[in-house]
């Protein structure tokens, strides 16, 4: 336990606002910002051990980011997922619900050394020796879901000063204002890469942002699409219907957006997925292969998902997949105010068409002969085809031998989440609070 209260130096702090500013126009990450910040705090003076600090997130599959810095050990950080249902008992009796439950911007409170704890969490720091611990809620705004929560803690005897209160609270504002422009700047190569995929997120924030922005590349492509989905829709109803629909894409298309592909874009009931490569026979060879071991797990585990929806009376999902190999235009096509950042050209209208005819020859995959060649391997010849656009016919084939039966992840299935951690609890009642026209009564936290 520190036993020396520190002194808190106004010039220094002034520097810390001063490097939390050029860093938010430099745009430094979150993670650099808070890491930088605690150090340098702590060099100007404040006796700090530990921090605290929760950032909500616009994220398909995370609600919040957390960072802990502790003087000895640096920075953790955890990021945490979307998730429903009632909160713990730990959370319901932390600081951070007193605040949110009394409209609270802060609370201070001393750590006793020992005796009764007026909050579990109490306990724990504690054992960190901490003797002083303010938290706080700092909203990005009127109306905004988007925010702040955190602690700042101190393991100094004396505790802290009015004058180091003051400071924290000074510095606070400083913080929130670099923490939600790097929050933004995260939420903007979020939604990119959640709408777009990851490479041509990528291109539109380096300024690929024009209409006819883009280039010509060569790939590997595979056509996916689930079959009967009218009958699925008028019979089972729309949500129904949709959560059927992202089951199949949790099971098909998620191998294609990795180890070299990327789901460029859905239509609909079907996806296209690329394999960028190089232009010589071996990249083409490598991206082949990768796109065919994809769809070995894609069968795998759509497999696995039928025999899922038969144990639970549901009908079985059936599909079709076309492969190709060859040259596409990608980048910037639409109305001047309302662009798409897809793949298009000759070799897409024909992955389009091999795929449709998996239906002709009842078979779930189908290639063309280009695609084969690259690949290597055994193939069943199916017959020529005639594809609109294409003066010759086309040889088209599919696997000869069935796909092997492959591992299929254990994240694939659906499981309940574990219990989620007190910091995942913080911003999901942050974010419900500020939903709130009025203040929720304590049983609306706990539904």
């Amino acid at each position: 336990m520190g036993t020396i209260e520190s002194s808190v130096s106004s010039i220094l702090l002034d520097r810390v606002a001063e490097w939390l500013t050029n860093s938010s126009l430099a745009g430094d990450d979150l993670e650099n910002i808070v890491r930088g910040f605690c150090e340098r705090i702590a060099a100007a003076g404040l006796p700090i051990a530990r921090v605290h600090l929760t950032f909500s997130m616009l994220h398909p599959l995370y609600d919040a980011l957390s960072f802990t810095w502790r003087r000895a050990s640096g920075v953790t950080i955890e990021g945490y997922r979307h998730a429903a249902g009632q909160k713990p008992d730990r959370f319901l009796q932390s600081p951070y619900y007193y605040l949110l439950d009394n409209n609270l911007q802060h609370i201070r409170r001393r750590i006793p050394a020992d005796g009764p704890a007026e909050f579990p969490v109490f306990l724990d720091l504690r054992d960190e020796r901490i003797t002083d611990y303010l938290a706080f809620v700092q909203p990005f705004g009127d109306g905004s879901v988007q925010g702040m929560m955190g602690s700042w803690s101190t393991d100094s005897h004396a505790g802290f000063s009015d004058d180091m209160i003051d400071a924290l609270l000074r510095m606070q504002n400083h913080l929130a204002v670099a923490a939600k422009m790097a929050v933004l700047g995260k939420l903007a190569n979020n939604m990119l890469t959640t709408y777009l995929g990851g490479d041509a997120g990528k291109r539109v924030l380096n300024g690929q942002i024009r209409r006819g922005d883009g280039e010509t590349i060569r790939a590997a492509l595979v056509m996916g699409d689930m079959r009967q989905s009218t009958v699925y829709a008028e019979k089972e109803g729309r949500q129904a219907y949709i959560d059927t629909l992202n089951q199949f894409f949790d099971a098909i298309a998620a191998p294609f957006n990795r180890n070299g592909g990327e789901i460029l874009s859905f239509l609909g009931d079907g996806f296209l997925a690329v394999y960028p490569c190089g232009r010589h026979k071996d990249p083409s060879k490598i991206a082949c292969q990768a796109a065919l071991s994809a769809v070995h797990q894609a069968q795998a585990r759509v497999a696995e998902l039928n025999r899922e929806r038969l144990d639970a009376g549901l009908t079985k999902v059936s599909y079709g997949i076309g492969l190709h190999v060859g040259n596409v235009m990608f980048g910037n096509v639409g109305l001047k105010d309302r662009l798409t950042f897809s793949a298009f050209g000759s070799a897409v209208n024909e992955v389009q068409r091999l795929q449709s005819l998996t239906k002709k020859y009842s078979s779930e995959v189908i290639a063309s002969q280009a695609f084969a060649g690259y690949c290597g391997g055994e193939w069943r010849t199916l017959g020529e085809e005639k594809l609109r656009g294409i003066r010759q016919k086309v040889t088209v084939l599919q696997p000869h031998v069935p796909a092997p039966v492959l591992h299929v992840e254990e994240n694939f299935r659906e499981v309940a989440p574990a219990a989620l951690s007190e910091a995942e609890q913080v911003i999901l009642l942050h974010r419900d609070a500020r939903k709130q026209a009025k203040r929720p009564a304590v049983e609306e936290f706990i539904q």
